[in-house]
């Protein structure tokens, strides 16, 4: 089978990877697609990869894994929309743009709402194969042990704390807690990570860096991969992001920000000067433990770290089902989005 693992923003790279890994070990071909404004971030460059959409074309693909919205719908090969986050709350998750012919979902709270779609639209498959991001956490979940006390020991630290906010401008806590984490960090307990959304407005990244140079304690992230801070961290503060999720299934406490899901199972507050005890009661008491059974068993109930495995023999088993697809049929509208988005295709 031959595949593009298609990447529109850099936080694709670590959603692809372990698919990426499943299709090299089962000797079947790959290439990256990378758009041009993240090529400097793309880990992979030994690796047969092109910024140019002309060479997908001529690869013709018979699969295309995509974590973010939008595909070229001209090019060939199954459109296979394997999502970005689990915030089902955000604006958009649930929104069918109709360039996709296979959703591969994350879990029965995903699975229920796409196949109510399958059945109105009757264009697109949905299949349920957990999310390969998190593939980690069953085959690597004390990876960064060694690295987690080693950073409490410099610090003289106790606790990691992670702060990961949104990038949405109407949604994000970062205009409102920069002094909160200044003071939270005079117990010295308590080290700060900062790990932001690479679409966070670049103002907000200034600032909060020179927080990180002149607090002991807080220290700003540049890794890409923000997998590595979830599993070292003790407790996640953030607002409406779908990293809390990925974060609750690793049975640890949250403290969120006015976050506006429907279903809150975390400790969340619309008073951004409660952090301190907040954070206090959390790693002591725990109150919402048993919450966190139901963010696992509805969002991501799959710890066997298999999700790109299965994604995969989903593909497979599609293009046997239904033939691969040489394009994509889609409104006029959604064409010339496409066409302003990666121009047209060579072959008319």
């Amino acid at each position: 089978m031959k595949c593009i693992l298609f990447c529109q923003n850099n936080y694709s790279f670590g959603i692809l990877e372990p698919i990426k890994n499943h299709l090299a070990l089962n000797g079947d071909e790959y290439i990256w697609y990378v758009n041009k404004k993240i090529l400097a971030d793309f880990p992979f460059t030994n690796e047969n990869h092109t910024t140019e959409i002309s060479d997908l074309e001529a690869y013709q693909s018979d699969a295309i894994f995509v974590p973010g919205n939008e595909v070229p719908h001209y090019l060939r090969g199954v459109k296979v929309q394997v999502f970005h986050g689990l915030a089902g709350e955000k604006k958009g998750h649930f929104r069918i743009r109709h360039y996709f012919d296979l959703y591969l979902t994350q879990g029965p709270y995903f699975t229920r709402k796409f196949l109510e779609f399958k059945n109105k639209y009757r264009d697109f498959e949905v299949m349920e194969t957990g999310w390969p991001k998190l593939d980690v956490y069953g085959t690597d979940f004390h990876k960064y042990d060694t690295e987690k006390q080693n950073l409490l020991q410099k610090h003289g630290a106790k606790k990691i704390l992670l702060y990961a906010p949104t990038f949405s401008p109407k949604l994000t806590s970062a205009p409102f807690v920069t002094e909160e984490l200044k003071t939270l960090v005079k117990n010295p307990d308590y080290l700060v990570l900062l790990k932001f959304h690479p679409l966070m407005d670049v103002n907000w990244l200034e600032v909060y860096k020179k927080i990180a140079e002149e607090t002991p304690n807080i220290i700003f992230e540049t890794e890409k991969n923000i997998i590595k801070f979830l599993l070292m961290a003790d407790l996640l503060i953030s607002d409406t992001s779908s990293v809390i999720y990925e974060f609750l299934l690793l049975d640890k406490p949250v403290v969120t920000f006015k976050n506006i899901s429907e279903n809150i199972l975390w400790e969340n507050s619309s008073d951004y000067n409660q952090l301190i005890p907040l954070v206090e009661n959390n790693l002591s008491k725990d109150p919402f433990a048993q919450n966190r059974k139901e963010i696992f068993n509805q969002y991501h109930p799959y710890i066997d770290g298999k999700s790109a495995e299965r994604m995969v023999e989903a593909v497979k088993k599609y293009c046997a089902d239904f033939g691969v697809p040489e394009k994509r049929k889609i409104s006029l509208f959604r064409k010339m989005k496409m066409y302003s988005l990666f121009g047209k295709p060579a072959k008319s």
